[in-house]
């Protein structure tokens, strides 16, 4: 089993000289991205004009499939989980209008599976576990998935920032965001705790965020 780890970070302004908004999601380089399964939206943090602000944000490296609940284009909510490491597959079923995950067995290497046997297209997610949670935090999204078929994730935590206030936390992204990002780093490759300063160029317009 590998080495599960944690990572808290923390965004921080002061003075910023105008409002901004940051949006941080998992949508790094991945095979199918946007036809297959789709980013949702981690955080959105906004950060004053005048005067300091710090926004944080915890993830730990246990991941899990879920049943997502979805609303008006945000996950709300999820039926049931399981948590899953890399190599390991775990079978969707359904008894009586209950869903359940198998327990995970090896599978392939290198991906996280779910084989879908309810007799119906399902919706899957693919999150991590944050200490005392009940449910996964959704990180990716797979839209119909069909009857006996399986959706395959190759997981890497390579967390984005945006500057976008466009997205609301939950939000699953059908498409690529509009403006490039202007933060982005493997989490596995970061300290256990690591602060962020988000700053403006005052000549340019343009924002930055630097390790402090």
């Amino acid at each position: 089993m590998a080495h599960l780890f944690t990572r808290n970070l923390t965004f921080q302004s002061n003075d910023l000289g105008k409002e901004a908004t940051i949006m941080l999601t998992f949508d790094g380089d991945m095979k199918g991205l946007y036809e297959d399964l789709f980013p949702v939206v981690w955080k959105v943090s906004t950060f004053g004009k005048t005067g300091p602000f710090r926004a944080q944000a915890t993830y730990t490296s246990q991941l899990a499939f879920s049943i997502p609940q979805v609303e008006n284009g945000n996950i709300i909510d999820a039926e049931t989980c399981v948590k899953i490491n890399d190599s390991e597959k775990t079978t969707l079923t359904e008894a009586n209008n209950v869903y359940s995950f198998s327990a995970p067995q090896a599978g392939t290497a290198g991906v996280l599976q779910a084989v879908n046997s309810t007799g119906d297209i399902q919706d899957i997610a693919v999150g991590f576990m944050n200490k005392g949670q009940l449910m996964p935090t959704p990180a990716l999204y797979f839209n119909g998935v069909g009857d006996g078929s399986h959706v395959s994730a190759k997981f890497t935590p390579v967390l984005r920032a945006y500057l976008t206030s466009d997205y609301q936390e939950t939000a699953i992204l059908r498409g690529a965001i509009d403006t490039p990002a202007i933060w982005s780093r493997n989490l596995a490759e970061l300290a256990p705790s690591t602060t962020w300063n988000l700053a403006r160029d005052p000549a340019t317009g343009r924002y930055t965020i630097a390790q402090a």
